[in-house]
């Protein structure tokens, strides 16, 4: 026999149908706004009340409630609640013909937009870009800037950025170069584009790449024509004993991305050994190495072996994607392969160039990573402190550097925290949105988180609205 359910805050009567507690639950919440019984615009109770009332897990109602919010029968809003979807016709009870919808299908598509909360790993806080200290560097630069500086110019960048990286990558990161050795480039992607074309003309057909990390990259050295190989991973990270005769590797060994963890030092000399034994390249991305909390920050690899390991750095989140500027320390047999490769011109802004040296050697730089740190340190922290408090079940890992961390959730519970999220409005990633297609390995159910991307006014929201949308149960266990 039928159960009836009486919503609280709702004089609503839902009979469920189908197997299972969350897809009666759902069926029959569909069936009530497409019958008309909740009408456009109805506030629905919150999951918690609703949970209380019919006795059942709140998870279960937040994924029924994500449901259908995917779906386009509902919407949800921070500080307004869940709704019924404007727009949904009802069908009146008994109605047949065309115009009545199929169960589960949405009668129009989710509006697409910015989302409320953004915790997308990638980025640093953009609100938080030194505006007027750049603007400073910026006149100091073009004031001092020699007439010559706005020509085509030397395709390894302008001489002034090249000499001030060389200067603070030696003190900051532990980087042995010159400035002859530094090639400029329009962000690490476009670094990657020329290391994939330079290995690909000299007959390369493999390189070797982490199990986890970005599928734009491995698209990039695809269409340079290489097929990418990932290595195995495990609770020291990156193991590269399957590397044999690849042309090159790929790794984020200062901060593994997404994990988090450090490549542990037996590897990074397993690697440089490698590369010496068969000539083979080590392409070394440094994306955050500025950002640590536990202690110094871990030094480049290249700091090994100069003449094996390629050190790729970015002011994406140190300062801001947006100015496009990233740099190669290069070994110095490769610096002039590598200029060929990037066009025999310089394809980077001058005056940006220009400004980020003056940024360098004022020391504007290091002020605002100093400051920058404590200011995710901070987030970092009361990330923990929440999910300590409100979510013990739920692990953070890699926390000790970076601007994102890595939280383990409860087994089999990865794609339903996702849909609470959305019905949060929060953008966040899973874990297994970062594994290679052809690595052996099943990433645990985790969320990359990326704490430093929401400015400071929104950080709070972002929090609470992630707390919200993850599972109930059990602490995780395991590495």
């Amino acid at each position: 026999m039928a159960k009836t359910w009486a919503t609280s805050g709702v004089d609503l009567h839902l009979e469920p149908t189908g197997p299972g507690v969350r897809r009666g639950l759902t069926d029959a919440l569909r069936e009530a706004v497409r019958t008309g019984r909740l009408a456009p615009g109805t506030r629905l109770p919150s999951s918690r009340a609703l949970s209380a009332d019919l006795g059942i897990a709140r998870n279960t109602v937040a994924e029924a409630y994500a449901d259908l919010v995917a779906e386009g029968w509902l919407t949800a809003r921070q500080g307004s609640g869940t709704r019924v979807a404007t727009g949904v016709p009802p069908t009146p009870s008994g109605q047949s013909g065309s115009t009545a919808l199929p169960a589960g299908a949405a009668p129009h598509p989710r509006p697409r937009g910015h989302p409320a909360h953004d915790l997308l790993p990638g980025l640093p806080d953009l609100a938080a870009f030194p505006r007027a200290e750049w603007l400073r560097a910026a006149r100091r630069a073009l004031t001092t800037a020699p007439n010559e500086a706005l020509g085509y110019g030397d395709p390894r960048g302008r001489v002034e950025l090249r000499t001030a990286l060389a200067g603070y990558l030696a003190r900051a990161r532990g980087v042995r170069t010159d400035p002859g050795r530094i090639l400029v480039c329009a962000g690490f992607s476009h670094g990657l584009q020329i290391l994939g074309a330079m290995l690909r003309a000299r007959g390369a057909t493999t390189m070797a790449v982490e199990s986890y990390g970005l599928d734009v990259h491995w698209r990039l050295l695809s269409d340079a024509g290489l097929r990418t190989v990932p290595l195995p991973f495990d609770e020291l990270g990156t193991n590269p004993r399957t590397l044999t005769d690849q042309a090159a590797v790929l790794l984020t060994p200062a901060h593994q991305f997404p994990m988090g963890g450090t490549l542990h030092r037996d590897r990074r000399a397993a690697v440089v050994d490698w590369a010496r034994r068969t000539g083979g390249l080590v392409v070394e991305d440094d994306y955050d190495g500025e950002f640590r909390y536990d202690r110094q920050p871990v030094g480049a690899l290249q700091g090994l072996d100069p003449d094996h390991v390629v050190y790729a750095g970015t002011a994406s989140k140190s300062l801001a994607p947006g100015l496009r500027l990233a740099w190669l320390v290069l070994p110095p047999g490769l610096v002039e392969e590598a200029a060929r490769a990037k066009g025999g011109k310089d394809t980077c802004g001058v005056l940006d160039q220009l400004t980020l040296a003056e940024f360098l050697t004022s020391g504007a730089y290091d002020r605002h990573v100093r400051a920058a740190r404590l200011r995710y340190r901070r987030r970092r922290d009361a990330l923990v402190a929440e999910l300590a408090r409100r979510a013990p079940q739920v692990r953070a890992t890699g926390i000790a550097a970076g601007l994102h961390v890595v939280l383990r959730l409860p087994p089999g519970t990865e794609q339903a925290t996702l849909r609470a999220a959305s019905w949060q409005d929060l953008a966040v990633e899973g874990l297994h949105r970062y594994r290679h297609p052809d690595a052996t390995l099943e990433p645990p159910d985790a969320l990359v988180v990326g704490y430093g991307t929401p400015p400071d006014h929104a950080w709070s929201g972002a929090l609470e609205a992630l707390c919200a949308a993850l599972p109930e149960g059990d602490a995780t266990t395991g590495p």
